[in-house]
Formats: structure tokens, sequence, C-alpha cells
């Protein structure tokens, strides 16, 4: 918050100075030099709990208490009547206010001339709850990739070394174990880097897609392909009787995170679905042009309380086998198309989630080149 570095003029004080400060969007309390509280906008007494006459018109220590976290009382460490002459205020610090409130607090102090007494106290007050709760977030962050990327490093470093220490007394089959072992822990971490760095790309609106024609069916197809081979489950790929008779229109999309959308929503019903996985094509009802991919699984389901949760990141639910990244840049890929994803109760009483995707299809498609 700028907050003025002198006194004000006569004229200045002449003006509406409280209708000019409660236009500022943080809380404004001003202090005279006999320590009393002259002023306190709206957002000021709405921040510190306090209505305007059980703080304006009484001392600051009274009616303003402020602590660091140590239970250091704030007036007394800073006294700006008595404190050094040169001093102009103090930058911003989280603190305690009245009501035990974390605060976020600082201070100008205006004099008549340069070294001369403080005649006036600005303290500008905002809600730290934001603040807190970013700061909270990005810890929780921070601890929850650690964990994630220790695990894999483990099995990683603890492989290798005992391959360059022992290799003489492995067979060929343990060889190959522990490098298939190495290999599946390197890719996983290779997958994990690229979702923390999507998802830096998505919050800070980043992303660029490459557009071009997209036939989602053989997309789509391609996916349930590589599953069968790669894993024991079984997974199908149909479309409903309205895409088969009426066709699939091609999408305008990015080929590339397109697979990304579906290899994470077809990973995730392998992982939680009972080893049936059913993908379903369809055409959308309300969007001509559109598609809709129903994802089904014939798991436990997710309980309807949860639903608005699971594309949030680093939610796990009850499992912690996943790093709980994947819905969520699901949903930012998809959201980025202009479509929407959703989950909800699989005819078999699993999950389903379905993605929606408008086609997007420009009215001229230059060839290639």
């Amino acid at each position: 918050m700028a907050i003025p570095r002198s006194l004000p003029s006569e004229a200045d004080v002449a003006m509406p100075v409280d209708t000019m400060a409660e236009l500022l969007p943080d809380g404004l309390v001003v202090v005279d030099a006999d320590r009393v509280v002259r002023f306190a906008n709206t957002e000021a007494l709405r921040t510190l709990g306090l209505q305007r006459e059980d703080l304006v018109g009484h001392p600051v220590e009274d009616v303003l208490p402020l602590t660091d976290k140590s239970g250091r009382d704030w007036w007394s460490q800073t006294d700006p009547w008595n404190g050094i002459s040169t001093l102009t205020g103090h930058r911003e610090k989280l603190l305690v206010g009245p009501g035990g409130r974390d605060l976020l607090v600082t201070a100008r102090y205006l004099r008549t001339e340069r070294g001369g007494p403080v005649e006036r106290v600005l303290v500008g007050v905002r809600d730290a709850e934001a603040r807190l709760r970013a700061e909270r977030e990005s810890a929780t962050v921070l601890a929850t990739v650690a964990h994630e990327l220790r695990a894999p490093l483990t099995s990683v470093t603890g492989f290798t070394s005992s391959l360059l220490r022992r290799w003489d007394r492995f067979t060929d089959e343990q060889k190959r174990l522990m490098i298939e072992t190495i290999q599946s822990d390197a890719t996983r971490l290779t997958r994990l880097i690229s979702e923390l760095l999507d998802i830096s790309r998505l919050d800070a609106d980043r992303l660029q897609l490459r557009l071009g024609p997209v036939n989602l069916e053989d997309l789509l197809r391609r996916h349930v392909v590589r599953h069968d081979l790669a894993r024991s489950s079984q997974i199908s790929l149909s479309l409903t009787p309205a895409a088969r008779e009426e066709g699939m229109p091609q999408l305008w999309a990015d080929t590339d995170r397109l697979e990304q959308v579906f290899f994470n929503l077809i990973e995730n019903a392998v992982l939680h679905g009972g080893g049936r996985v059913r993908v379903v094509l369809d055409r959308d009802g309300v969007d001509p042009a559109g598609v809709l991919v129903h994802v089904d699984d014939d798991g436990d389901g997710i309980r309807p309380e949860d639903r608005d949760r699971v594309f949030d990141r680093f939610w796990h639910g009850e499992e912690t086998a996943t790093t709980g990244l994947g819905l969520y840049v699901v949903r930012g890929l998809v959201e980025a198309h202009g479509g929407t994803v959703t989950v909800g109760e699989s005819d078999c009483g699993g999950a389903r989630f379905t993605v929606q995707l408008p086609a997007n299809m420009p009215d001229f498609v230059p060839g290639p080149a």
C-alpha cells in the first residue's frame, strides 16, 4: 500500500481525506502524535473486526494491540515516537492483531521536518489469511513433490549401486529385472516432472496448443491397443449407435495434449477400476459439432462428496499410489480446448469420466506445405 512520506499541507488536509481513504483497497489507521487513533477506514474496521467507536478516539496500544509470533508487543519494539529520528516507517510484517487475527501490517511515519518528531503514524493493515493459505499450499506442494521424487530416486540409486558393485554376482534374469525397474522409475520421474511443468504453464496461462485436425476415434483406438499390449487389463472401445450412424466429426485440437488427456484417464481407470475399462465415443447431444468420450471402470467409484475435489492438485482420496496430479492436468488441458470434464457413476457402479470437446474446425484448413 502506498503511504505518503511527508505530512500533508493544510490544503491537502482540507481535501476530503476520509473519502479518499475509503477508496484504498487495504485498511488504513491514522494515529496522531498523542498515540490516539484519529481515523480508520471501512476496510481497516472489517479486517480488524472492530466498530469505529471501539477504535477511533482511543490510545492505539489499548485498542490495536499488535504482537509478533513470539508474543512480543510490536508497539513497544518499534516505538515510532521515541525511536530513531531518521526512521521513516516499517516494511510489511506478519503480526497478530485483535482477537488473534493474523495481519500484514506496514507503517509510515510522517514528520513536519526531516529528523523532527513523528506527528502522525499511518498504519496499513491487510488480512493475512490469503497469504498464509498460499504459503501452506506451497509448503504442501514442496513436501508432496519431494516425497514423490524421493521414492523412485531411491530405487534407481539402490539398483544402480547394486549393479555396479555386484554385477558378476547377479544372473541375467536378475539384471534384467533390476534394469526394468530402473527404467520404470525413470519413466515415473519423467512423467512427474512433465506434469509439474504442465501445471506451471496452466496456472500461469502459458500453455500453448499446436492445433490441427484430429481423428479422435483413431487416437483412442491407438491408446486401447497400447494398453492392451502393456497390461493384462481388459480395455474396450465402442461407439454409440448415434456415433456409428452419423459418424464422428474431426476435431481441431492438439494431438499430443489429447493423447495426454486420455492416457491419464485410461491409466486412472486401469489403476482404480478393478481391471476392466470401457471407453465409449458418442456425439454431443447439445453441440452437434462436438463429441463426448466416456471412460468407465468397474471399481468402487468416487463418492459424490469427493467428485468436486477429484480434479484438485495432489488429491488422492483414500489411495496414495498416485501423484494426484494427473486429473488436475486433464481438466486444464480439456478446458484449454474449450471443453469440459466431469465425473459421475458408471452403469456398473464404478467411476465414469466424461470429456466433452467441441470440434472447433476452422472454415479453411491449409493443406501440407
